[in-house]
């Protein structure tokens, strides 16, 4: 038991990693990581359950709407919400790059959970696919997710354009990521490709979130007396 959770957790934790040590800004508060990534943990429970329900009660008629547009719509909602109404006003939000931190430790607190419970049900021989696959997938996800949070709140213009973007950008990447698993049988042609764009994809928002830190302490620093 011991060895499958210690598999199930490493994923998480070097992806973690790899985006924290990348912020060249500033310390963020390990409380409030570790609280990110308790609340997308948490998630997991109640999103099983809506999506038990809804499987039980027969509401899709056609699996493509259960399995990828349910499942993708559900998931990267209930992350939103929990950024937007614990993380998005709070005081250690300090620049852009943080969303990133903050999107990628909700997603992974959610997929920790979500590839433990996998790996309890399917055995250790699924450790290696589920860390390339989902545990990194929904973490350029937050990643993609938290960028925009990051320009909603440090950047001029309407922030409800960017926290929309922030929602429709993860859905849209989470149900191509999911409609490609329901369609393609040969990853060659379709999931490997897509993971190839979607890391492409997330370390591109990683660089410009640093260049949005760079010009927002940039201006702090030029108005300061």
């Amino acid at each position: 038991m011991l060895i499958l959770l210690t598999v199930a957790i490493a994923p998480s934790l070097a992806l973690f990693s790899y985006f924290y040590l990348r912020d060249q800004f500033s310390d963020e508060p390990s409380k409030l990581l570790f609280q990110c990534f308790i609340y997308g943990a948490v998630l997991t429970f109640p999103i099983l359950f809506v999506q038990y329900v809804f499987d039980a009660e027969h509401v899709f008629s056609q699996p493509f709407s259960q399995v990828v547009l349910f499942s993708s719509i559900i998931e990267e909602f209930f992350k939103w919400l929990v950024l937007l109404i614990a993380i998005y006003r709070h005081i250690d939000f300090e620049d852009p790059y943080d969303g990133i931190l903050y999107g990628a430790s909700v997603s992974l607190g959610f997929a920790t959970v979500e590839n433990i419970l996998y790996l309890l049900e399917f055995g250790l021989q699924t450790a290696f696919i589920r860390a390339f696959l989902p545990v990194s997938s929904h973490a350029l996800f937050g990643v993609v997710m938290g960028y925009y949070f990051g320009r909603a709140k440090f950047t001029s213009g309407n922030p409800k354009k960017w926290l929309a973007w922030a929602l429709f950008t993860s859905m849209i990447l989470h149900i191509a990521y999911n409609s490609l698993l329901f369609f393609h049988t040969n990853w060659l042609y379709g999931v490997i490709p897509f993971m190839l764009f979607l890391w492409w994809f997330g370390l591109r928002k990683v660089k410009q979130a640093h260049l949005l830190s760079l010009s927002h302490y940039h201006d702090q620093n030029s108005i300061r007396p």
